[in-house]
């Protein structure tokens, strides 16, 4: 997830930790990967915000004998793009990191090839795709979610907005930043939550009155939550963000060692839209072997207990343990809004294209 993923932070130390891991985990990644007597490179072609900790990859060379070598190529769209441009002559041997936003244009243009990998049997049916040939696994999910700077709202003696209907409210105006839908996940991710929350007929006049509520929109989700959002810690004036539900846990974690009773940022649980995260092994892969090996160790326990820590997302497996941290401090979101992926691939473009007319240009 471009969330990468992840990132979903909320205080000036988070921001500070994630771009440190970020930099620590660029070189190629899995630099630190090989175990004793090395063996065979599997490249993992993913977004920038892909982290792991190093003793997770090396489990896997130490297990299978190959050592990961990590390309970053951007955020999750560059990286299917990418993908799609280079089908059959793939740079690396699995994807990881599209989701169910892009997943349809990843299969129309047939990059995977098939597998089906261990541990497929413990991740709940809502989260897999219906596919027989298995060209994806479902690795982790989270939900796109508006944020809301607690320190703002009490201050200004203002009930944070819970519901997609509260963010037109005039109460809320010129309060609410958002990721442009064409170049971020998480930005697409929230018009396809107002799609389905509003339907065809409805989700354009709901953005006409975000936009004459003064939403600013901005192109990724590091500018928003880094730059413009007051609850990063960083200047920003902005109370409200679109990130994820798992921020909250993110900036309890980079800030620092005491734990408060309650996380320094709040969610909006009536606005949120559920993301899947898939990775495949490409078709025509130099290393298919290793590359269905590093498939299945994607979804065995080690990597999936990893996961939450790592890049602030819940592992796909339900059997997987998940940290007091997410436990205690990420709000349960009951309710999400969803789009079936067909429907998606039909009108993504479309929506899109239309929702630029309507609030970029």
């Amino acid at each position: 997830m471009q969330r990468s993923s992840i990132q979903r932070a909320t205080a000036a130390l988070l921001v500070l930790g994630l771009a440190a891991l970020t930099a620590c985990g660029s070189d190629d990644g899995g630099d630190g990967a090989g175990g004793e007597g090395g063996g065979d490179e599997v490249v993992l072609v993913t977004h920038e915000s892909f982290l792991v900790s190093d003793e997770v990859l090396e489990a896997f060379t130490e297990e299978t004998g190959y050592r990961v070598n990590v390309l970053r190529a951007g955020d999750a769209g560059v990286v299917v793009n990418q993908a799609v441009l280079s089908a059959g002559n793939p740079q690396g041997d699995v994807l990881f990191g599209v989701d169910n936003t892009l997943l349809s244009r990843a299969l129309e243009a047939g990059i995977f090839a098939p597998h089906e990998a261990a541990g497929l049997d413990q991740v709940p049916a809502e989260l897999r795709l219906d596919d027989a040939e298995h060209r994806v696994t479902p690795v982790d999910t989270g939900d796109i979610c508006v944020n809301y700077d607690r320190a703002y709202f009490a201050e200004h003696d203002l009930a944070p907005p819970r519901t997609l209907e509260d963010l037109a409210d005039p109460a809320y105006a010129d309060l609410l930043v958002v990721q442009n839908a064409a170049t971020s996940s998480p930005g697409l991710g929230f018009l396809l939550a107002t799609v389905s929350a509003f339907g065809e007929d409805g989700w354009a006049g709901y953005w006409e009155s975000l936009r004459d509520n003064g939403v600013e929109v901005v192109d990724g989700w590091e500018q928003a939550y880094n730059e413009r959002f007051s609850g990063a810690g960083q200047g920003g004036d902005k109370p409200l963000v679109v990130s994820y539900a798992t921020s909250p846990p993110a900036g309890v974690v980079y800030g620092g060692d005491e734990r408060p009773d309650e996380a320094p940022t709040g969610v909006a649980t009536g606005t949120c839209f559920r993301q899947i995260e898939f990775a495949g092994l490409l078709d025509g892969a130099a290393n298919p072997e290793g590359g269905r090996a590093l498939l299945d160790f994607l979804l065995g326990r080690e990597f999936q207990e990893d996961l939450p820590l790592s890049m602030f997302v819940y592992p796909a497996r339900q059997d997987a343990a998940l940290p007091e941290e997410f436990t205690r401090y990420a709000e349960p979101v009951e309710e999400v809004h969803e789009l079936a992926p067909e429907e998606i691939a039909e009108h993504r473009d479309r929506w899109i294209g239309e929702w630029t007319d309507l609030v970029v240009r």
